[in-house]
């Protein structure tokens, strides 16, 4: 039957076959943007933000600011953001916003900070599999705070300033880490985080902290120690440029046998992807102000690669990678460590004609929590096979870049619906696309 309601939602047309050439910037990333957003409410003073990505995530989390408090400017031209909170004149987060994402759990710490209380929603997110806040809630307790769960929210109070601890997590969550790292600036004492993520998202926010007056070091063996401060003041930074986004459009231009200069694509932070480039002899130019991407006329080989935690191969890479295999010469392995349901949208490659099976088998030789488990987290990639245009429903960020680059070298041309999903992490993605020569209309 025909659905006109669902015809009218906004889309792409995405017609595969164009080589793309050219040269796009990087915007500044997603994973690092938000996190500063919520670091700022820590002062009562000016912070500004240069280099930011214009968002769905960072409209929702100044959204959230606001309602509490915050005066924010946006110089969308220069990419650039002032948020003050002088005063904080709610601890109540909404859940018509903060409900969206799990960032509302962020602010957890700022306002026990600033209120001695903080209510916020139960966070939503990407249908990737659980992502429980567990090893935030514990962490915080472990910090003075009381956290009960009433009613779909999280009542938390700080009868006493929060204090410092040595919080051992279960495993390297970055967004745990950012969390307690933001929270323990402000705490008395020392707060030592054992088994600490170290992303270079991390670094970026700990470098603003740092500007803003917070004493963090890191140690050996992922130990973060936090020197807890009485106050800190507004500061200035410009952030690291988005490594997902740098990945992402440098697998569209082998894809596509393209040839595609990004500016601000930073080596250091993608030190292993380009390593798995060099073993499958993908070509690539490192300069001082960015990275060029060659694609040629040759399949690449196949091969076998497992997801970590930083540095190893982002979970995030692992998406546009597949498609990127569906076009290798022969079987390639892929072991995701980090997620136990990331590999749903490889139902709609096999739409397209890609080879591909999932297994709960530990494929790899990563240390995984879920083995034995019966998760289907490894998978296998028969290639090259050619891939034709279908109708593609996007279910959460990463996915829905992999089925634009799917559509980019599939014959044809695709309908991709839930294109919301892309405009919440990537900055004019397909303007960037078509600046770069690809046929990707946004029918709204």
């Amino acid at each position: 039957m025909f659905d006109y309601e669902e015809q009218q939602a906004p889309h792409y047309l995405v017609t595969g076959g164009t080589p793309l050439r050219g040269e796009v910037t990087l915007s500044g990333a997603k994973n690092a943007v938000t996190k500063m957003v919520i670091a700022s409410l820590l002062t009562s003073d000016t912070c500004v933000l240069r280099n930011i990505p214009l968002l769905g995530d960072l409209e929702l989390t100044v959204k959230l600011c606001h309602e509490l408090g915050s005066e924010v400017q946006l110089d969308r031209e220069h990419h650039s953001l002032s948020i003050c909170t002088s005063a904080v004149r709610d601890h109540h987060v909404s859940s018509t916003v903060g409900g969206l994402n799990r960032i509302c759990v962020m602010m957890i710490g700022p306002l026990l900070h600033r209120c001695g209380e903080a209510v916020i929603p139960m966070p939503g997110g990407d249908r990737i599999g659980p992502r429980p806040i567990n090893f935030h809630i514990q962490g915080l307790r472990q910090m003075g705070a009381e956290i009960i769960e009433k009613d779909g929210y999280y009542h938390c109070l700080a009868p006493r300033r929060l204090h410092g601890a040595t919080i051992s997590l279960p495993f390297p969550s970055v967004m745990a880490t950012e969390n307690l790292l933001i929270t323990a600036s402000l705490a008395k004492g020392v707060t030592i985080i054992e088994n600490a993520a170290t992303e270079p998202e991390i670094v970026d926010l700990v470098k603003l902290l740092q500007k803003m007056g917070a004493i963090i070091e890191f140690k050996v063996d992922r130990r973060i120690v936090i020197e807890g401060v009485n106050a800190l003041h507004g500061a200035s930074h410009t952030l690291v440029s988005d490594r997902n986004e740098a990945v992402s459009l440098a697998v569209a231009a082998y894809l596509t046998r393209g040839d595609v200069y990004l500016r601000h694509a930073q080596q250091d932070t993608l030190l292993s992807f380009l390593n798995t480039l060099l073993k499958m002899g993908l070509r690539f130019e490192v300069d001082d102000e960015g990275i060029r991407f060659i694609g040629d006329s040759k399949n690449p080989p196949a091969i076998s690669l497992e997801t970590d935690v930083h540095p190893g191969f982002m979970t995030d890479w692992q998406q546009p990678f597949t498609v990127l295999l569906t076009q290798s010469q022969g079987m390639s392995v892929i072991h995701e460590t980090i997620y136990e349901d990331r590999f749903g949208y490889t139902s709609a490659l096999e739409r397209m004609g890609a080879h591909i099976g999932l297994y709960p088998k530990c494929l790899g030789e990563v240390p995984c929590r879920f083995r034995e488990k019966q998760h289907m987290h490894s998978c296998v990639v028969r290639g090259p096979t050619p891939l034709v245009a279908t109708r593609l429903d996007i279910p959460d960020i990463r996915a829905g870049c992999s089925y634009i680059l799917a559509a980019l070298c599939a014959e044809g041309t695709s309908i991709v619906y839930g294109i919301e999903h892309i405009e919440r992490g990537y900055e004019h993605l397909d303007m960037k696309l078509r600046t770069l020569g690809a046929q990707i209309e946004k029918v709204v």
